[in-house]
């Protein structure tokens, strides 16, 4: 049998090719291959084929014509012909579903999946934000239009409808579709350009850089609330209570698993995928927050989660933003602004810069991030451990005590 397959050659092709002949012939390159020679010389493939067995009516399939469809890609295609058949599938209906498929535009939605899949979901932590204002203000709108007759404008209505109501949303939703956009198009998957000359201004606002620190005296009345455990409701107490001490990101402790803490060594492992620059922060925990983490432990240990569930982002930030009056304070801060209150704090304390960056999860500069993969858990376990000292201090937990810079006895 395996004879009777591949029997042409290109020489043979070629030598009947554009010769004019007074009747039509046929040359078979068996498995069902054939090329049919017209009477003007032109060559084309097809495969014939059978449904139903021997007794069945044969169907003949048009492949093309050489050299336009190759030897070898003929008996590709002849091939994939005899596999579907195996399956019980129709060669000529499959091949349509495959050239109607192909023939189908890339449409806005198909670009920044694309996006999504190649890049986003391996490289943004907050992937699941982009999806869900990707679904809201874009898909519904352009989302099927086909990519190549979506102009500015289209683009433009999106954004303007954003704007009206969260401006500083509009603009990060535009700046992640320009980059979905380029994206595709350096990777060649598709092409287009109607994002290139727009700026964040055009659609919206660019989210501007805060500078809240929260003073000593702010700092004491939270550390103080955070000790009664009926200021807040245990998910929130238990929440604010790690950000503060650790300065860790809000999704750091709302998505942490008690698989990151290892109890033993006393060593919070946050993993890449819980992180904004995706790397993994591994965090010493004070003595002084040990009894608070074991506690908590036994009370949400079967959840498998550090705080016993997962609250969206935006149910955490609403109560965030409501915690100053709450306290009594007269400006505003966020949760997030702990971070910056934590490295400022530690910063007058005398903690080395360097040591406070790894704390708070960013990136070592220069060729530092590349040679220098010290985790620096010594310092970090210092550094902490006189943050919870002072924190005990000024919400007035310990009297008398005068707080040492890292490094004096």
């Amino acid at each position: 049998m395996a004879g009777s397959i591949n029997k042409l050659t290109d020489r043979k092709l070629k030598s009947v090719l554009g010769l004019p002949a007074e009747r039509e012939s046929k040359l078979a390159d068996g498995g069902g291959l054939m090329a049919r020679i017209s009477k003007n010389g032109a060559v084309s493939w097809f495969f014939r084929y059978r449904l139903g067995g021997r007794d069945t009516e044969p169907y003949r399939l048009n492949l093309g014509k050489y050299p336009d469809v190759t030897l070898k890609q003929a008996r590709e295609m002849r091939d994939q012909c005899r596999s579907w058949l195996a399956e019980g599938k129709d060669p000529k209906l499959q091949l349509k579903l495959i050239k109607s498929e192909s023939l189908k535009p890339i449409t806005v939605r198909d670009a920044i999946h694309y996006w999504i899949t190649e890049y986003a979901e391996d490289n943004r932590a907050n992937v699941k934000w982009h999806k869900a204002q990707l679904e809201k203000h874009i898909y519904p709108f352009i989302g099927d239009m086909a990519l190549s007759d979506c102009e500015t404008r289209y683009w433009l209505q999106c954004f303007d409808r954003m704007k009206k109501k969260t401006p500083v949303a509009s603009g990060y939703v535009f700046q992640m579709c320009k980059q979905a956009l380029k994206f595709c198009r350096v990777r060649r998957y598709a092409i287009c350009t109607a994002l290139e000359d727009l700026t964040v201004p055009d659609v919206g606002k660019t989210q501007a850089k805060k500078d809240r620190v929260l003073s000593e005296r702010e700092v004491g009345d939270l550390w103080r609330a955070i000790s009664n455990e009926n200021t807040f409701i245990p998910y929130y107490n238990s929440l604010i209570k790690v950000i503060t001490v650790f300065g860790c990101r809000t999704q750091e402790a709302r998505l942490s698993e008690w698989k990151e803490w290892d109890r033993d060594e006393w060593i919070w492992t946050v993993p890449k995928e819980h992180t904004k620059a995706g790397e993994k922060i591994v965090r010493p925990i004070p003595e002084g927050l040990r009894n608070f983490i074991e506690q908590l432990y036994s009370e949400t240990q079967k959840t498998g989660l550090l705080l016993g569930e997962v609250k969206s982002s935006g149910a955490v930030s609403q109560c965030g933003r409501a915690i100053y009056k709450k306290l009594g304070h007269s400006e505003p801060w966020t949760m997030h602004d702990l971070r910056r209150t934590l490295a400022t704090h530690m910063n007058n304390m005398g903690i080395a810069p360097h040591v406070v960056e790894q704390l708070l999860g960013h990136a070592m500069p220069g060729v530092m991030a590349i040679y220098n993969r010290s985790q620096y858990l010594p310092e970090k376990l210092d550094a902490l451990s006189k943050w919870v000292e002072r924190l005990d201090v000024l919400a007035g937990n310990h009297k008398n005590v005068a707080i040492l810079k890292v490094g004096e006895k």
